[in-house]
């Protein structure tokens, strides 16, 4: 898809699937141009705002490129992607391979997950042979996800107002992350120029403040007795919030957290009930990578991810673990990264395992308190 002045949006689904499931009367093909004429006739301020792509209007493409290589292009070009999924996988190849349209969905979750809004049709008729074990690779794949899809629609009055409603919370929210990405400008002026004059142990406090107070301000979370409690996947986790005002290859602002989960046992007197944690946050002035990362941590065979918001870590034998939140030269850039954090951690559905290592983590620390004690 070339370069638009309008939002490009990517229709995903199976063609010839019946919509309703179970009533031959109108195909996906048919809702797929449908939706298409209706959403390029939206308009933004008096003008046409998005433009369509779907693989049955989609041009005919030099001799080195196939379907899949065009669908899979379309994917990475488009601004928004709307899947619509009845839980089956999409044509493949071969019986042992997944389909279009799971390959669609993990390209686009591993390319830019905030774009994705998925839809629910509900199942569709179940298959059996290859065809079925690869549909059943894709619904298990998209339940691991986690991606918040609402109800399965019905009908196609409610699939076309799921598709405008998922249309504008995609424009509004994709154009304030835009929006805050702006905002960090750059680091020799402004706000993060202030941060640079300040001396660590300043530094320190303010990247601290930042960072708890967007933590703070999530729904669900309290504080109590000076412990910051998040809610993630219906639990309370004790996020203790560090920082590094330095490179991670200053030793003296490194030191200044050194491995924090040495300390956990500390902190036993506030993982009451079934609160989990700690999990350490920890801001970091410039960069970090998964080395360094591994090097805290101190356990190389652990799982380290680098992720647009900095470098996550997690041990899973200790059941540490801690977040790299990178680049936070300032209120606007710490603030952003721990809400990619925290977004990621949805996206990805690394939320749900977060937190069973984080209930696993205070039991472990309370064992080690109740020896320290003893």
């Amino acid at each position: 898809m070339a370069n638009s002045s309008k939002l490009r949006v990517m229709i995903s689904s199976r063609c010839n699937d019946w919509f309703p499931a179970g009533q031959k009367s109108t195909t996906l093909t048919d809702i797929r141009k449908m939706l298409k004429r209706e959403i390029e006739a939206m308009e933004v301020a008096g003008k046409p705002t998005f433009e369509v792509w779907i693989n049955e209007d989609a041009p005919p493409r030099g001799g080195t490129w196939d379907s899949w290589d065009t669908c899979i292009e379309a994917v990475k070009d488009c601004d928004i992607l709307l899947v619509l999924s009845n839980g089956n996988a999409g044509w493949a190849q071969t019986g042992g391979e997944i389909g279009i349209c799971h390959t669609e969905l993990m390209t686009g979750l591993a390319t830019a997950p905030a774009k994705i809004r998925l839809i629910d049709l509900g199942p569709n008729s179940p298959s059996t042979g290859d065809e079925g074990a690869r549909n059943k690779r894709f619904q298990d794949y998209v339940q691991t996800q986690s991606l918040f899809r609402g109800a399965p629609v019905k009908t196609i009055d409610d699939l076309k107002a799921r598709v405008n409603d998922a249309l504008h919370d995609a424009v509004i929210s994709l154009t304030q992350a835009g929006v805050r990405e702006a905002a960090k400008g750059k680091f020799h002026s402004g706000a993060a120029l202030d941060w640079s004059r300040l001396d660590f142990a300043s530094r320190e406090t303010a990247m601290i403040h930042a960072a708890r107070g967007t933590l703070a301000a999530r729904t669900g979370s309290s504080e109590s007795d000076g412990s910051l409690f998040v809610r993630l996947n219906k639990h309370d986790v004790l996020v203790e919030v560090h920082a590094i005002p330095a490179a991670l290859s200053v030793a003296a602002a490194r030191e200044r957290v050194g491995q924090p989960f040495l300390r956990d046992h500390q902190s036993v007197a506030a993982l009451t009930g079934k609160r989990g944690g700690p999990v350490h946050l920890i801001a970091c002035h410039k960069t970090a990578t998964e080395s360094q990362a591994a090097k805290l941590l101190g356990f190389p065979d652990a799982t380290l991810v680098a992720a647009p918001f900095g470098i996550f870590a997690a041990d899973p034998v200790q059941k540490v673990q801690f977040a790299f939140v990178t680049n936070c030269r300032d209120e606007t850039t710490t603030r952003h990264g721990v809400q990619r954090f925290l977004e990621w951690l949805t996206q990805t559905g690394e939320e749900r395992l977060l937190v069973e290592r984080a209930l696993a983590r205070a039991r472990i620390v309370r064992a080690i308190a109740k020896e320290v004690s003893a």
